[in-house]
């Protein structure tokens, strides 16, 4: 019985110190991305906390092959892939000589101790996109002051004719203005041109008529022709 009881005690008793153990350690924000051209260096980190405790690790990474993932597959240290301990931060370091583009996947460090992995860090290698037409700053220079000198005509050139447009119907209105004024003095020279010669008519026509008085008949009026 006293050694079924130690027994009992110590399988109880392991899973709580793993707990603990697990608990102490803190993981601390990895960097999510980093992009990098074949031929550079590149330092990849994963830093925790354990109470000043230093806990054994692996890299391992996940990437890609055709369309499938692969991982999690432990990283090769060569020559010019190094692995370092950085004691003052508790940060395990990952150095890269020269990145080659089958560098690039996600990358996290595996705490052996606490059974955890850390956030991880995405390294994407690049291929810069060459220069098609190499141009002198010159030449870029005289491009630039053209497009300028190209857009400044394309502003200008709609306020020029809009401003003329607008001169014109200014011109058209004014003319047409004077015309219906011309024709105004026309239509009231002709109504007193008009109205004088029928004034005239009538003067003359009472001038010319008088009464004429006949026995046994009404008071007429008698029209005398010249």
């Amino acid at each position: 019985m006293g050694v079924l009881s130690k027994t009992i005690i110590l399988s109880i008793a392991a899973p709580s110190t793993v707990v603990i153990a697990q608990a102490e350690v803190t993981l601390k924000p990895d960097r999510p991305f980093l992009w990098v051209q074949p031929g550079q260096t590149a330092v990849l980190e994963c830093c925790y906390t354990n109470k000043g405790k230093l806990e054994s690790f692996k890299w391992i990474r996940y990437f890609r092959e055709g369309n499938h993932t692969i991982g999690p597959a432990n990283v090769n240290l060569t020559d010019l892939v190094t692995q370092d301990v950085d004691s003052k931060t508790s940060c395990g370091v990952l150095n890269f000589l020269t990145v080659q583009p089958e560098h690039s996947g996600m990358y996290q460090c595996w705490l052996k101790d606490s059974k955890r992995f850390t956030h991880g860090t995405y390294l994407h290698v690049y291929k810069p996109v060459e220069k098609i037409i190499d141009l002198s700053e010159g030449t870029k220079n005289k491009i630039l002051m053209a497009e300028g000198v190209l857009l400044l005509f394309c502003v200008l050139l709609p306020s020029a004719i809009l401003l003329y447009q607008s001169k014109r119907h200014n011109n058209l209105e004014m003319k047409k203005v004077k015309m219906q004024e011309e024709n105004i003095y026309e239509v009231n020279i002709k109504t007193s041109h008009t109205l004088s010669e029928s004034q005239t008519y009538h003067d003359k026509f009472m001038r010319n008529t008088r009464p004429v008085f006949k026995k046994g008949t009404r008071i007429g009026m008698d029209m005398l022709c010249d």
